[in-house]
This record gives C-alpha cells, structure tokens and sequence, in this order.
C-alpha cells in the first residue's frame, strides 16, 4: 500500500529489502585447476588445428580439381584443330610452317597430359569407344578389336574427352570339335 503522500510505509519497504531472498542456485562446482584448464584449452587447440588442417587439404584438392577442369575445358575446344591437322597430314598437306605449328601444338597438348587413342587392332572397350558399324569376323585377331578409326579419340589423365569413333571386327568363330562331323559317322547314300 502507498500513503497518501505516495510513498510506501516502512513495513513494505523493510520486507522488499530484507526479506528472504530468492533461493541461490546450487554451489558453483569448484574452480578448474591450472593443469585442468592447461588441457582443456590444449584440447581446442588441437580442435582448431585439426579443422584448419582438414580445411586446407579440401580447399588444395577443390583448387586442383578446377584447374584439371579448365585445363580439360581448353583442351577439348582444340580437339577439332587436331582433328583438322591429321586430316591435313593425312592427305600430304602439311609442310613448311604449317608443319613446324603443328608440331607446337602437339607438344603443347601433350605437356598437358592429352592422349589419342583409338587406332587400328586395339581391343575394343567401349568405355572410350563408339562403335557405328561391324565389320565382320577376322582370324587375325582373338578379341573384338576395332577395325577402322574414323575419329580419333583423346582422354586428359583419366577422364575421355571424346570417345574415339570407330567401326569393330569380331574374331573368327573357330568351329568346335563336336560341330566337326566323324568320318565313321558319316553315311554315304552308296551303302
């Protein structure tokens, strides 16, 4: 209750002031000793370190990943270029300085870790060919291999820029003995 004068008479004022306060919480746990927080904090650090260690190794392997991609990228825009030299090697075209360009740019890609592939009486895997044509069978060979290359294919380390097109011959079926027909077997219509 206030008093007429607005202030509070001193029974009010005396229990606010002095009266039970509220509960404290319970007894803080005793204070770490030096050698305890001397770890604990030794624990973050190493904490931290690991982190920035982990950090460093992705942010390293993101940075080279993007340079093989934008090495990748330039090299595959050169493909028809090659392409446009061996044709021109091809038919007796390439001489003089055109010739000596050429062969910059071959040593220039192939620093860059840029393989052809594709040639004829390689086995066929068609992870890096595509075959458009079968040419048959052929004794000359023991594995499905490609027979004619109409565009060579090239891989930058690992990864195929380009399958090599390519037109693939089977061996040779080898006819098995039980197929061979037995002279002793074989009835003659004179008999």
């Amino acid at each position: 209750m206030t008093e007429p004068d607005g202030s509070v008479p001193e029974q009010e004022s005396a229990e606010g002031s002095t009266g039970e306060t509220p509960a404290e919480p319970a007894a803080a746990p005793a204070e770490l000793t030096v050698e305890q927080q001397l770890a604990e904090r030794t624990l973050d650090l190493q904490r931290l370190q690991a982190e920035y260690v982990n950090y460093k190794r992705r942010v390293d392997r993101d940075r080279e990943l993007v340079r093989a991609q934008g090495e990748a990228a330039v090299l595959q825009s050169l493909l028809t270029v090659l392409d446009d030299i061996a044709r021109a090697a091809e038919h007796g075209e390439l001489e003089g300085g055109f010739k000596a360009v050429a062969d910059a740019l071959h040593q220039a890609v192939a620093k860059h870790r840029l393989e052809s592939f594709g040639a004829k009486g390689e086995p066929f895997d068609p992870a890096v060919h595509e075959a458009v044509f079968h040419a048959g069978e052929s004794a000359e060979v023991e594995v499905t291999a490609v027979d004619t290359v109409m565009r060579t294919g090239y891989r930058h380390g690992d990864r195929v820029l380009r399958p090599a097109t390519v037109g693939v011959v089977d061996p040779a079926a080898a006819v098995a003995p039980d197929e061979i027909p037995d002279e002793s077997t074989v009835t003659s219509d004179d008999e």
